[in-house]
């Protein structure tokens, strides 16, 4: 302990809130294999949170292994074009519907960020729609009206961060998810500046009703509007396709992340080739060019992960499992709840759901402004101390998270939920 504690107290001394800023536990952990983490002292669990999605074939796969260390004695970054990263841009091609052509970046948000440069270049208009409680990075665009404590009028922003202009207020338009009467009618009145619009197809863990993604694109097509998915987490995870396979609607730009680089830093913008002409710096088509450079962008340590991750889950194709495992945890949780008459939803697909505690059904972010946070606290904590790690928001569900971790997880859930009738007055 005497180790933990030293560095538990460096993490405080160096960390603004003693934090990396990412919202998980104060646990540290210090390695991972296949669907198990441990910390510092050397307790084990069984993980859910997945680095935040990426290791979707679990942690320390042998293979992705192997493809990074034979690259690493080869160099880690050229600044340059290479065979990795060409490979495996072909392959996200051949896999992702709408995907004609690519661009690397190295995180999630520069891939959104870039995603809405890249429609206001192709049209000429500025303004973004998107939707309430929509996750799209960290950048000011994205900040917009993603957490607000408040209900706003559609379509006003609000801002979620201190450091924001309020000028970028007047450029972002926000939707309701799943209420198309309300997208149809902001997108109408705003049809003559909107750049483009950009969507989670899966909401954070909120499902899209029957038709609204179809209703969506009908109508970006309509007015020749360009639709951006954003699937850092959905791609590679709802099918090999993505979220765009699954729900059979296909975008013009999609933002990719996460699964697609195994774990190492690395994200893409692809989209259909007229579109992505934007990111061409030789064409005279616009002026001044679209201007995008990345020192990291397509390094050859992160597509061979990347590479090697997809292979896993082309060769594997465990996209059935994966969905059966997590809709097994789901209704056993529901189950639970109901036994110990705990008014909670648990919302999501298979392989990504979440718990909120609230009696009303949830279908957009105004639905789950009701809900008790500090009943989900608890609950995380109480998984945490029962063997179960996850971030506070999302359950991750991986391949390799077999029988035994399921048994176990279930076992986990028993104790964690009977615990909360003692820590509240549910």
């Amino acid at each position: 302990m005497e180790k933990s504690d030293q560095i538990t107290n460096l993490a405080k001394d160096i960390f603004p809130g003693s934090n990396n800023g990412n919202p998980t536990s104060d646990l540290i952990m210090s390695k991972a294999v296949g669907s198990k983490i441990w910390d510092i002292d050397g307790n084990e669990y069984i993980d859910y949170l997945l680095g935040s999605g990426p290791m979707v074939i679990g942690h320390s796969h042998p293979k992705v292994v192997e493809a990074v260390s034979k690259q690493l004695s080869s160099g880690s970054t050229f600044f340059a074009l290479n065979e990795l990263s060409i490979r495996l841009g072909q392959e996200i091609i051949d896999a992702v519907p709408c995907a004609e052509q690519i661009r690397y970046v190295t995180s999630g948000t520069e891939a959104t960020l870039y995603a809405m440069r890249a429609v206001r270049a192709f049209t000429g208009k500025e303004k973004i729609l998107k939707f309430e409680g929509g996750y799209h990075g960290m950048h000011d665009y994205s900040l917009m009206s993603l957490m607000p404590r408040s209900e706003v009028e559609y379509p006003i922003a609000s801002i979620d961060s201190s450091g924001i202009p309020e000028a970028i207020k007047n450029e972002m338009l926000i939707a309701p998810f799943n209420d198309f009467e309300t997208t149809e009618d902001i997108i109408k009145k705003n049809k003559e500046e909107i750049a483009g619009v950009i969507i989670e197809p899966f909401q954070r863990v909120i499902k899209p009703k029957p038709g609204f993604l179809e209703s969506v694109r009908k109508i970006t097509n309509k007015y020749n509007i360009p639709l951006i998915f954003d699937e850092i987490v959905t791609g590679f995870r709802f099918g090999y396709g993505g979220a765009q396979e699954y729900y059979n609607v296909v975008p013009d730009l999609c933002t990719l992340g996460k699964i697609v680089a195994g774990g190492y830093p690395l994200a893409a913008i692809v989209g259909k080739k007229n579109l992505m002409e934007v990111f061409n710096q030789k064409s005279d088509t616009i002026s001044p060019p679209l201007v995008q450079i990345g020192t990291l962008s397509g390094n050859p340590i992160s597509s061979a992960a990347g590479l090697a991750t997809l292979d896993v889950l082309k060769a594997e194709n465990p996209y059935e499992k994966l969905f059966e495992t997590g809709n097994f945890l789901q209704s056993t949780l529901r189950e639970i709840f109901n036994r110990h008459e705990i008014p909670a939803q648990v919302v999501g697909e298979g392989p990504v759901f979440d718990v909120y505690f609230c009696s009303n059904e949830i279908s957009n972010y105004r639905d789950t402004m009701g809900a008790d946070k500090s009943i989900l606290n608890s609950l995380n904590s109480n998984l945490i101390e029962a063997g179960i790690f996850k971030g506070d928001t999302k359950y991750y569900v991986s391949t390799v998270h077999d029988s035994f971790d399921v048994e176990k997880t279930v076992s986990a859930f028993e104790v964690a939920v009977a615990k909360l009738k003692e820590q509240h007055d549910i």
